[in-house]
């Protein structure tokens, strides 16, 4: 029969035992889907809940500006890119071309494929000596950029003071300007920026 103490050690080893199968599971690695339009950022750095909200606030400014309205007919634009002056790697590829997409959907604007112009050429060169003069597309046609969009993004950087604490404070604020320069006048005809801040709280000691 079992004693009262044994009966209390083996009431513990079961419990110590249930944890440990708890704790395991906790560690699992696990994957789900996250809604885009309800994701919170992960820390305070520039990610893409960012990235989609600042290129719809643009794209619905620009898109429907009073400088778009003056044209009778959708300007046509090439992008140069915006100009990454943070201290950490981003793709502002990614975010011109989300921006970009959101402008064409409009239809109130027109873009020049400036990334493909060497293919272009290519395939036009292939055309000229393979396909048929049915088929070609004509050389020196394409039509030219009477705009350009470029912009950068900046940011600041804030640090709680050093002092006995168990946890680190850090605050960036970010700006986005964005312009648009008229390629033949060298005028600006169109700028905007936003600006936000995140801020985020770090214990010292973790993982």
């Amino acid at each position: 029969m079992m004693t009262h103490t044994k009966r209390c050690a083996y009431a513990m080893l079961l419990i110590v035992c249930s944890g440990l199968l708890t704790g395991c599971a906790a560690f699992r690695a696990q994957t789900r889907g996250v809604e885009l339009d309800d994701a919170d950022p992960m820390d305070e750095r520039f990610g893409f809940t960012d990235l989609r909200q600042i290129t719809e606030s643009f794209a619905n400014e620009l898109g429907y500006s009073g400088f778009i309205q003056a044209h009778d007919e959708p300007p046509i634009m090439m992008i140069a890119g915006v100009q990454n002056r943070t201290s950490e790697y981003l793709d502002t590829k990614n975010l011109t071309d989300r921006l970009r997409t959101l402008l064409f959907q409009t239809g109130n604007m027109q873009f020049v494929n400036e990334a493909r112009r060497e293919d272009l050429l290519r395939e036009q060169g292939y055309q000229a000596a393979q396909a048929t003069p049915e088929t070609q597309a004509a050389i020196g046609q394409q039509l030219g950029a009477r705009y350009m969009m470029s912009g950068s993004l900046t940011e600041m950087e804030d640090r709680s003071p050093r002092q006995v604490r168990v946890s680190r404070t850090v605050r960036r604020f970010y700006k986005l300007t964005l312009e648009v320069t008229n390629l033949e006048t060298g005028l600006l005809e169109w700028t905007a920026e936003r600006e936000f801040a995140r801020e985020a709280r770090r214990p010292l000691v973790g993982w």
